[in-house]
């Protein structure tokens, strides 16, 4: 059933609603001047949670040595760690899920929690994962409003199931702003970022996924942590 709209009846009484009219136009005249004297707001580029706070990504310095490698991409760990690992991954590989799976929590618990390493994931969607780019752009939708590693996991958590209404569905469950992650996926508005890491990633020589770069040194494939380790120790004893 249509919503019924009401009017009223303007035949009646002129001599009350012409002097009404004229009031509400020196009032409406009044408001337009104060609104075009107020400076206008700017927008802030971090995104706010519900409660008001802000919530930033930290990110790599600019001077920082690895910063090149590292770009503007969230960063898991101490900014001040000595020893940087940047992976070129694709959320739909399954090779990457394994590293995810099998060798990140260790390397949390043992590096990454203790000061010594921080991990910045770097998205390389291949073409033949028709899911990967939605994905890597979720996670970039989520990273503006401060939850990128909780986007990053829920995407690996449930790999089988990632297209953009379960990207959305993840959204909901990591407590982000549902409308405004919903109004970036759907744009594309962070298209482009994930075509830089892309192109950024080409440029290093990186082929396939996951592809790390420990304190520079290149790393390819699933690797179990000894494989960090070995690298890991020996930066660590210069």
């Amino acid at each position: 059933m249509s919503k019924e709209i009401k009017t009223c009846d303007c035949s009646k009484k002129w001599r009350i609603v012409i002097p009404l009219l004229v009031v509400i136009l020196i009032v409406g005249v009044a408001n337009l001047a104060v609104l075009f004297s107020q400076p206008a707001a700017v927008e802030e580029s971090c995104a706010v949670d519900f409660a008001g706070e802000k919530q930033i990504e930290q990110t790599v310095p600019a001077n920082d040595p690895f910063a090149e490698i590292a770009d503007d991409d969230a960063v898991k760990g101490s900014l001040d760690a000595p020893i940087t690992i940047v992976e070129f991954s694709d959320f739909e590989c399954s090779f990457c899920e394994t590293f995810f799976s099998q060798t990140l929590s260790d390397l949390e618990t043992k590096y990454i929690d203790t000061g010594k390493v921080r991990f910045i994931y770097r998205d390389f969607p291949l073409e033949f994962h028709t899911n990967a780019q939605k994905a890597a752009e979720a996670a970039e939708c989520a990273g503006e409003q401060g939850k990128y590693y909780e986007m990053h996991d829920k995407i690996f958590e449930n790999q089988n199931a990632i297209g953009v209404n379960n990207l959305k569905t993840y959204a909901k469950q990591i407590g982000l702003d549902e409308g405004e992650f919903d109004v970036c996926l759907d744009s594309g508005a962070m298209a482009q970022e994930v075509a830089k890491d892309f192109s950024d990633g080409q440029k290093l020589g990186v082929s396939g996924t996951p592809t790390f770069f420990v304190n520079g040194t290149k790393l390819v494939g699933a690797q179990p942590l000894s494989a960090f380790e070995q690298i890991i120790e020996a930066e660590l004893a210069k």
